[in-house]
């Protein structure tokens, strides 16, 4: 088995871990400082919205041009007043794109773009965007950001609590907030594919915190009924059990997305691949961060307070503390198994395995040995 089958296996059975959430507080902090950085980058320098959403015209030059597409750019921005994108294409054509002009703006900087390029008025072709099919596409985009957001905090309610569900939404909001931020930061344009690929990033955002939220839910039945383990601790070992397979899933689903984004998009020139990689790339990262960071330590926080967790913590702590008082060594939670689902202390692990396994202190309790004396 390799180094990392092996880690897995030891996080799975408990024999090692790492306390993520009692340094949740960490976490929070990481997660606000983030945050406000995205928005103020937001607030300050706003979303570079594409021609799909303000309306513009699109040339398309012929095959071959010789032009470079720093020259191209710097001649469309001269003859139209507004930024301009020039993209080469495959066959050696010119995309060059314009927002903000209209019918009469656009005549004009065909003609100055032919005389420029050298080519023909004709054989250059002119697409005009309106910018009210760009606001209809943001309208629906919100309308089914909208609806997602409901069905997923009602299907969590049911399935898991309501708990569970708000937990995940302020997961998701995360996710949303940080890699629009890292979109005005980094000035990319927003087209459809950017809104494409911020619904897909929530659907994987969800996907990770529910494999972590299931293997919670299933750990905490009857937990009320021992004494050795709080409920912050058992979230603990939920996260720990399913870390080597959430660090999988997000390393591969990074990996063809990095291609499209730093090979694609960076080395190739393929700009058109970096609006919805992008999104893809920071939205992947942001929600397997929140997953493991925020969704299930804010679970533990908002469980803990109610009086059951309450009572159920100082009724843990009271036990170790006497235990510790006669000497005698203190169940911890990052060394035991959980409880079995009938309450007892002495059950081996139902979910997670202990770090060794336990004996059969109980075989022959209220039962004759089969000795006689």
């Amino acid at each position: 088995m390799s180094k990392l089958g092996t880690l897995g296996a030891r996080l799975h059975h408990g024999e090692v871990g790492y306390d993520f959430v009692k340094n949740r507080k960490i976490w929070y902090g990481i997660s606000i400082l983030i945050t406000i950085t995205a928005i103020v980058g937001l607030a300050v320098r706003g979303l570079h919205m594409g021609i799909e959403f303000q309306g513009g015209a699109v040339f398309t030059t012929p095959k071959n041009m010789s032009a470079s597409v720093a020259q191209a750019e710097t001649w469309a921005e001269d003859a139209s007043g507004h930024d301009a994108i020039v993209q080469k294409l495959g066959d050696g054509s010119l995309r060059i794109q314009i927002s903000g002009t209209d019918t009469q703006q656009s005549d004009q900087i065909k003609e100055d773009l032919s005389q420029k390029l050298d080519v023909p008025a004709e054989k250059i072709n002119a697409d005009l965007v309106g910018p009210s099919w760009g606001d209809q596409i943001a309208n629906k985009a919100w309308q089914g950001l909208g609806i997602f957001m409901v069905l997923v905090v009602i299907y969590l309610a049911i399935a898991f609590e309501w708990r569970m569900a708000l937990a995940a939404f302020v997961a998701l909001v995360h996710d949303i907030t940080i890699t629009v931020g890292i979109y005005a930061l980094v000035g990319f344009e927003v087209t459809p594919g950017t809104v494409i690929g911020l619904l897909t990033i929530l659907g994987y955002s969800l996907y990770d915190t529910v494999v972590v939220f299931d293997s919670l839910k299933e750990q905490t039945k009857d937990i009320t009924k021992q004494t050795r383990w709080t409920y912050a601790e058992i979230a603990n070992r939920s996260i720990n059990s399913t870390l080597v397979r959430s660090i999988n899933t997000t390393v591969v689903a990074l990996l063809p997305v990095a291609g499209l984004l730093f090979i694609g998009g960076g080395v190739l020139g393929a700009g058109m691949l970096n609006d919805i990689s992008l999104s893809l790339f920071v939205g992947l990262a942001a929600g397997a961060y929140s997953s493991i960071f925020i969704a299930t330590p804010l679970v533990a926080d908002l469980k803990e307070a109610e009086p059951q967790m309450k009572s159920l913590k100082k009724r843990v702590l009271a036990k170790r503390a006497q235990a510790s008082a006669k000497g005698e060594e203190a169940p911890a939670a990052a060394d035991e198994a959980p409880y079995a689902e009938d309450g007892t202390d002495d059950a081996a692990a139902a979910v997670v395995g202990p770090r060794n396994q336990p004996t059969s202190r109980g075989r022959g309790r209220g039962r004759p040995s089969g000795k006689r004396r």
